[in-house]
């Protein structure tokens, strides 16, 4: 019996494994959502880079420093996920997704849409960002809304 699926997709682990890097991204998303520096920061590899608005940000903590500052001139932000790409190995994996991020700031609104083009590292505890680089694609300023926060997650324990 083949281990392959349509498109000659290898099965099985790579299955897997795939689903749990749209995990990770969905979990980034969520994090960025709820300003949850600890979630957020927990995606991303010990060495990780991102590469964002011309600027290389190398480390896990030197990344999530940048992360809070940037957070801090938002009023509001929600980041949406949309459709992704990814390739898949043991070990490594690349992929491409489509983000919308609706933010408040100053009073005014704003929405981007932008690409993340993805780098991801295994190890012991899962799947983590070794390298996001993003690209706006969109920028534009949106009627000025009110935000609210997320609902806690619960239940799940």
């Amino acid at each position: 019996m083949s281990n392959t699926g349509a498109g000659g997709r290898q099965l099985g682990t790579t299955l897997a494994d795939e689903l749990a890097i749209r995990d990770l991204v969905s979990r980034y998303a969520d994090a960025v959502n709820r300003r949850d520096r600890q979630l957020w920061g927990s995606t991303w590899a010990e060495q990780g880079e991102w590469l964002i608005g011309g600027k290389v940000i190398a480390g896990r903590e030197a990344i999530c420093g940048y992360w809070e500052d940037a957070m801090s001139s938002f009023e509001g932000v929600i980041q949406l996920t949309a459709q992704g790409t990814l390739s898949v190995s043991a070990e490594q994996a690349e992929g491409l997704w489509t983000i919308w991020e609706v933010g408040l700031r100053g009073g005014t609104g704003s929405l981007v849409v932008g690409s993340y083009a993805d780098r991801y590292s295994k190890d012991d505890s899962g799947w983590s960002f070794a390298r996001r680089a993003f690209t706006v694609c969109y920028r534009g300023e949106l009627p000025a809304g009110n935000f609210s926060s997320f609902p806690p997650i619960t239940g799940l324990a």
